[in-house]
């Protein structure tokens, strides 16, 4: 179990933003090699890159341009060469156990020219998790506004032991965050009123284009983002908090954005922060001995969670009416009754007793 402490610190620029720009073209062109050369291995990306780069950045420290290859090589791999991950010149700077020291609260960073020395403010919050887990890395990060460095400090420990209890389904939505399958719901009415008023206000002053204006679409940036963070929170920790619930069991949506669903759908999609809530939930829970599985979306709902029938006209926005065998609830419900249900079904670890315990009777007009 790994745990990120967030640090700003005061590093000077005039040394380390040009070697974050020079690591982000290293970064680069190890990304370009192994796109031309169809590999990701270390050994020959070193043997073909190291002298040439050391030759164009030679006030780059040697671990420094080791490590930017082994986090090219790596970003690589874990994308299959699916995807082109390339670095912009104000990209984050990873470090590691060769590139930095952390003895205390004092950090030490490989820089142009003698390293920088920095005595850490750490906040009580992050304190247990300082001083009890493991240091096992950092990146340094700068953002324009304000400019500030921060140093993101990665610490691990042993994960808790897995306890035993209930399995929850959660279906996540644009009309409710999340509703779970003992009928909790999470509604995003206030998320969209929110993000109404922000689009409004931005091309409000788009349109007007005056310095007042472009002061205040400065000033408005990153609080929308801020907010869905906010909210995002306080959802996850009430699922993962929630006793007698061990298991988790999401739709795995990592394709919902592949498909064109037309302007105003896809616009909505693209302001969902679903991802960002199913990683609150997996750390929170993974921090209680509980876990976060995932479950093949398709037809959750048009099925029918009592007789199992399928039909698309089963569902009509938020209302689910069986044509089969009568049944009615909300839409949403009987999806996150299906997501659990199905994962229980296709678990090797899904036995008898649990299935009975977590198949509550629905009755006929439960709406949400």
């Amino acid at each position: 179990m790994k745990r990120t402490v967030s640090i700003p610190v005061d590093l000077p620029a005039q040394r380390f933003l040009p070697l974050i720009n020079q690591c982000a073209q290293i970064f680069n062109a190890h990304v370009d090699w192994a796109f031309a050369n169809g590999t990701y291995n270390k050994n020959k990306a070193h043997k073909d890159l190291y002298h040439m780069l050391r030759g164009q950045h030679p006030t780059v420290p040697s671990a420094l341009l080791q490590t930017v290859r082994d986090n090219a090589l790596e970003a690589i791999k874990a994308t299959k060469f699916k995807s082109i991950p390339k670095k912009k010149p104000t990209s984050g700077l990873r470090y590691d156990k060769r590139t930095m020291t952390l003895r205390g609260k004092q950090l030490t960073l490989s820089c142009i020219g003698k390293r920088v020395t920095l005595i850490l403010d750490v906040p009580k919050y992050f304190q247990e998790v300082f001083e009890t887990w493991e240091f096992c890395g950092a990146t340094v990060t700068y953002t324009k506004n304000p400019k500030q460095f921060w140093v993101r400090l990665v610490f691990q420990t042993k994960n808790p032991q897995q306890i035993e209890g209930q399995v929850q389904g959660i279906d996540r939505g644009l009309y409710h965050q999340a509703v779970t399958s003992d009928g909790q719901f999470f509604s995003s009415s206030k998320i969209r009123a929110v993000q109404r008023r922000y689009l409004h206000n931005r091309r409000q002053l788009q349109q007007k284009g005056t310095r007042s204006a472009k002061r205040r679409l400065k000033a408005m940036s990153g609080r929308e983002k801020r907010f869905m963070r906010d909210t995002n929170h306080c959802v996850s920790k009430k699922l993962a908090n929630q006793h007698r619930i061990a298991v988790f069991v999401l739709e795995d949506l990592s394709s919902i954005r592949t498909q064109r669903r037309g302007k105003k759908m896809n616009k909505w999609l693209g302001s969902w922060a679903f991802y960002q809530q199913e990683q609150f939930l997996t750390y929170k829970a993974e921090a209680l001995g509980k876990r976060v599985v995932h479950q093949d979306p398709r037809y959750t709902s048009q099925k029918c969670n009592i007789c199992k029938h399928i039909r698309r006209t089963n569902r009509h926005k938020s209302r689910f009416h069986c044509k089969n065998c009568g049944h009615r609830t909300h839409a949403d419900l009987n999806a996150a009754l299906n997501v659990r249900d199905d994962y229980i079904l296709s678990s090797t670890q899904g036995t008898e007793e649990q299935a009975s315990v977590n198949m509550p009777d629905v009755s006929a007009g439960a709406f949400g």
